[in-house]
């Protein structure tokens, strides 16, 4: 059965089953992950109809976040450390794609407004709620023990989305909206 009705009174299960308000910080912080995943899942998809690149891509971070989101909803130490954790190696991994991505760019001397096709208004759409996330983590880490990892990864992933729409746009040979003051 989908529904249990443990939570019409305002409160959810943490892993390890520690009950918190549907407002806490920690439930903000894994909910604006699993928003953030749902938008890439989205992505993902746009990305492979239309230009048939970066969907493994995606679909890795995909897995990355729904690590994040699990970690970020366990507060027992004991359970946090029999979870699968995320690796540096994933934030380099990020650094490499934004490098590569980066390369084919033109330089920029604007900022961009966003928009430009679907998949880079999408992408958007990802690096702005990515943002969002970022902000509700490091709340929750004024708080609780974030490990330094998952915030270099949120903060890294932003950018990569960042280079993903420019690259999304200028790929099929569509001019980026500059802001021009």
């Amino acid at each position: 059965m989908i529904y249990t009705k443990t939570g019409d009174g305002g409160t959810t299960s943490l892993v390890g089953g520690s009950r918190v308000a549907k407002d806490d910080k920690r439930v903000e912080a894994y909910g604006t992950v699993d928003e953030l995943n749902s938008h890439i899942g989205l992505l993902a998809e746009i990305m492979r109809q239309r230009q048939g690149g970066y969907y493994e891509e995606l679909k890795a971070v995909q897995h990355n976040l729904f690590t994040i989101q699990t970690l970020l909803a366990t507060e027992d130490e004991t359970i946090y450390a029999r979870l699968p954790q995320l690796q540096f190696e994933e934030v380099e991994i990020l650094e490499r794609q934004i490098d590569t991505i980066t390369d084919m760019l033109p330089k920029l001397h604007n900022f961009v407004i966003a928009g430009g096709n679907m998949t880079g208004a999408q992408c958007h759409v990802c690096r702005t709620v990515c943002r969002r996330a970022e902000r509700c983590i490091v709340s929750l880490a004024h708080d609780v023990k974030v490990d330094e990892v998952i915030l270099r990864y949120i903060n890294r992933l932003s950018d990569y989305l960042f280079v993903l729409a420019r690259y999304a746009v200028i790929a099929e040979s569509k001019a980026e909206d500059l802001y021009i003051n």
